[in-house]
């Protein structure tokens, strides 16, 4: 089930799987076959990051288990109506120190883990699994939740899900999944000078 006003309207040549790519919120009541989930995580995993360091750590929760339930009660209330009917989620977490000696800061930690979960979201695309990111949770609460380290930041939920009906979703959530996607127009943001 596709939906086309959300397909991406390029003035350049973009790769299908990219414009094809978008924050669904309608999921269906299926789950994801753990090899599936495997291999979402393994797409991550090839990401680049400096050093090799590697600096993803996730908390992976399928629907039904107790990480689910805990990982949903984290959810802001514009996130948790929608997202509880999620399949699993992805719970991306930055570790913050280098694993060299003294554990010194990783400033690019964050910047890795973006590069991991885009990996992880085109490959879930690439198996018409659509991932939503979500900066909307209680970062405090999800720490105290799973007993996480110091060093490991809580950056965004990803829920994950086959795509179903926008119909069954009430207001606003409906609307946000029947409006066309938008983007700033190039020169908006590249700066030369």
């Amino acid at each position: 089930m596709k939906n086309e006003i959300k397909i991406a309207k390029t003035e350049n040549e973009v790769i299908d799987l990219i414009k094809n790519r978008w924050s669904a919120r309608s999921f269906a009541e299926k789950s994801i076959p753990k090899k599936e989930l495997h291999s979402l995580v393994e797409a991550g995993m090839w990401a680049f990051s400096a050093n090799n360091e590697q600096p993803w750590r996730i908390i992976l929760a399928e629907k039904g288990s107790e990480s689910f339930e805990k990982v949903a009660s984290t959810l802001m209330p514009g996130n948790f109506p929608w997202a509880k009917n999620a399949a699993a989620f992805v719970v991306s977490l930055a570790k913050t120190t280098f694993e060299k000696e003294g554990n010194p800061i990783n400033v690019y930690a964050d910047h890795d883990l973006g590069a991991f979960n885009a990996f992880l979201i085109l490959q879930a695309q690439s198996q018409n699994i659509y991932a939503h990111p979500m900066a909307g949770f209680d970062k405090q609460k999800m720490r105290e939740l799973f007993q996480l380290n110091e060093n490991l930041k809580p950056m965004v939920i990803i829920a994950l899900g086959y795509l179903d009906d926008a119909e069954k979703l009430d207001e606003p959530y409906k609307t946000r999944e029947l409006t066309a996607r938008n983007r700033k127009a190039m020169h908006e943001i590249v700066i030369n000078g």
